[in-house]
């Protein structure tokens, strides 16, 4: 198996297993996502792994249609919800919210079941697939691997969310190489969304938890150098922790702008 794809497995099974036992009251408290509790993160990691799932098959706007084209059809209209339009990053937004809503409501029990059948069935269907594959998500067209650390990533973030909920603090794990390694090639996407740009290539010089360098070097000398521990650097690209209340250190023309911006999704 494939590391990406081992992590995102290994991600998963804590993830069961923080989720296993939990009272009705445990599932309906309040999470730091807005408006949702533990249940309704666990139907939206069921249903966007569906989706991701779908990628793999290469059905990802039929598994799309039907979640989105579930919707009440005003709601849609009014929110500019649809397939088409669901690759906008506010559409990505209104629309997630609306298909969690949707499925409020489902037994605990039935809803633990859904999401952990539908993560083993992501982890087969890119553990049988070639990696380098091109293959479509909500933000256009990725590798299979970027879209296995893109799931391995949002594992993570919910996972956290989670876990404080419930009021248990979380050791990270080495797995979250991979997670940095994202939000450092992905820079580029997220300063063009932001619709700014970069001076220059930008090094990350960081700290695993397990107290190892881990060293993202581009190609061509660096102009900005972000240093610090990884699992601070990626709490702020998950956009859970402000880069000020963080050890982390940026040096370079653009170095606010890339703690601002550097992100882990779509």
């Amino acid at each position: 198996m494939d590391p990406v794809v081992e992590d995102l497995a290994a991600e998963q099974l804590d993830l069961k297993g923080l989720l296993e036992g939990l009272t009705d009251s445990q599932w309906q408290s309040p999470t730091r996502c807005e408006g949702w509790d533990v249940s309704d993160v666990v139907i939206h990691l069921s249903q966007s792994d569906e989706m991701a799932v779908g990628s793999t098959q290469g059905r990802f706007a039929e598994v799309l249609g039907s979640l989105v084209g579930a919707l009440q059809p005003e709601g849609l209209q009014a929110n500019g919800i649809g397939t088409e339009g669901f690759s906008g990053a506010g559409s990505v937004d209104e629309g997630v919210a609306l298909m969690v809503a949707r499925e409020r409501g489902v037994p605990r029990e039935d809803l633990l079941a859904r999401w952990w059948s539908t993560a083993n069935r992501l982890v087969e269907s890119l553990d049988a697939m070639d990696l380098s594959k091109r293959v479509m998500w909500v933000t256009g067209e990725l590798s299979a691997r970027s879209l296995a650390t893109t799931r391995l990533a949002e594992t993570w973030i919910h996972g956290g969310d989670i876990a404080g909920a419930l009021g248990i603090a979380r050791n990270p794990t080495d797995r979250i190489r991979q997670i940095s390694r994202l939000a450092w090639r992905t820079l580029p996407y997220a300063f063009t969304s932001a619709g700014r740009s970069l001076s220059g290539p930008v090094a990350f010089k960081l700290t695993s938890p397990s107290g190892d360098p881990w060293d993202f070097l581009p190609d061509e000398p660096a102009v900005t150098t972000i240093s610090g521990p990884a699992s601070e650097l990626c709490d702020v690209a998950s956009r859970r922790v402000d880069p000020t209340e963080t050890k982390l250190v940026g040096i370079g023309p653009d170095a606010a702008d890339v703690l601002a911006l550097v992100r882990t999704y779509a």
